[in-house]
């Protein structure tokens, strides 16, 4: 897996400074990744342009609006792209390494610099920009002509999308460590649903109260890395269900409209999960893929073709399940059970993120920064 994976961080006086530390540290021989089966091409892909960011090393996500897409490179480089065509619609520098990025609502979006500060952007010019009390690791969430901030201690904050005037924080009890990767945040109706430790939370956008709280994992074990429990994006939602991967403990749906658990699982994966009204989507540490019934979580396939090959967190799209992995191939696996449909190959460089659809393009983004847009043929 990716080394954001694997890295935490130390929230110390109440998370105004962070640590890196490290999971495992074992020099055992890692697994050989599974051989791949020759494509047998039952979906039609070609590569219709590519495009270049810096070289990715944040945990990226890539923003969707209508047939654009924005994305962002981890030496400071923001771009909105034409997904039909490649085409930079702007392109624009924040004046630092980015350490989160990107969120957009597709006029305003916004990224977290390695300086802590938030940085919103709209029409390739910087609008704003303002201090963190600590470090990002999520994309800022763009909506409502806001612009939310989750922050690595978990705390939550809103700042006015057009001024940058800071509106809430929301404050919880600092945990002994969290994930140097990407959390949850997004909204379902009138709330801001983001991911505190192993919980659910359905927050009021307006002043940022707490409506409900929902949990998805407990700690356990008898030291704080044992105990480390944090939802990881990305996340699968269906009308007012959300479902989410607690790192390396369970996946689990809540009813956000209600904030009522309605079922968690058992789950020993890193990365997030996608879905649709039958299924929720995701990849274990090991590699295997899993599709486990939305409606009460129970398995309904698991695949280890593509076993110890470093997944990302997949796209559900059509008749596919779609992934990216560590050598820069994308998957395309049957919804239906996971045999394989179909693979394309980028640069050779680990897939960065979760593939997305933009338009009639699924785009993906490569570490090396390479931005690739596929359109069926």
């Amino acid at each position: 897996m990716r080394a954001l994976v694997a890295t935490v961080s130390v929230a110390v006086l109440a998370g105004c400074s962070m640590m890196p530390s490290f999971l495992g540290g074992s020099n055992t021989e890692k697994p050989k990744p599974a051989e791949l089966a020759p494509s047998p091409n039952l979906i039609g892909l070609r590569q219709a342009w590519t495009a270049r960011v810096g070289q990715v090393d944040l945990p990226l996500s890539v923003q969707v609006n209508g047939a654009n897409v924005t994305v962002a490179g981890s030496d400071g480089t923001v771009a909105a792209i034409d997904a039909a065509t490649g085409r930079d619609l702007w392109r624009v520098s924040v004046g630092g390494p980015i350490a989160a990025g990107v969120g957009s609502d597709g006029k305003v979006s916004a990224v977290v610099t390695r300086a802590n500060e938030v940085v919103a952007l709209a029409e390739g010019k910087v609008l704003w920009r303002e201090k963190l009390g600590a470090q990002s690791y999520t994309s800022p969430f763009v909506a409502g002509g806001r612009v939310f901030v989750l922050a690595g201690d978990r705390s939550v904050s809103a700042f006015d999308g057009q001024s940058g005037r800071k509106l809430w924080t929301q404050q919880r009890p600092g945990e002994p460590l969290v994930l140097r990767q990407a959390g949850v945040m997004l909204a379902v109706g009138d709330t801001l649903v983001v991911g505190q430790s192993g919980r659910l939370a359905g927050l009021n956008p307006i002043n940022g109260s707490i409506r409900w709280e929902s949990p998805i994992a407990t700690p356990r074990g008898t030291n704080d890395i044992e105990r480390l429990v944090d939802l990881v994006g990305s996340v699968s939602r269906v009308g007012d269900t959300v479902c989410v991967r607690a790192f390396q403990t369970n996946v689990g749906c809540v009813n956000a409209a209600r904030g009522t658990l309605l079922w968690s699982k058992p789950a020993n994966g890193s990365e997030g999960v996608h879905g649709d009204a039958q299924n929720v989507f995701g990849s274990e540490s090991d590699g295997k893929v899993v599709a486990w019934r939305r409606d009460n979580g129970e398995r309904a396939w698991v695949t280890d073709r593509l076993q110890y090959r470093g997944l990302t967190a997949p796209l559900a799209l059509g008749r596919s399940v779609i992934l990216g992995d560590s050598t820069g191939m994308v998957h395309l696996l049957s919804r239906e059970d996971g045999s394989l449909l179909a693979r394309v190959t980028t640069d050779g460089s680990a897939i960065a993120a979760a593939p997305v659809v933009a338009g009639n393009t699924m785009v993906v983004v490569t570490h090396n920064g390479g931005v690739y847009g596929f359109v069926p043929q």
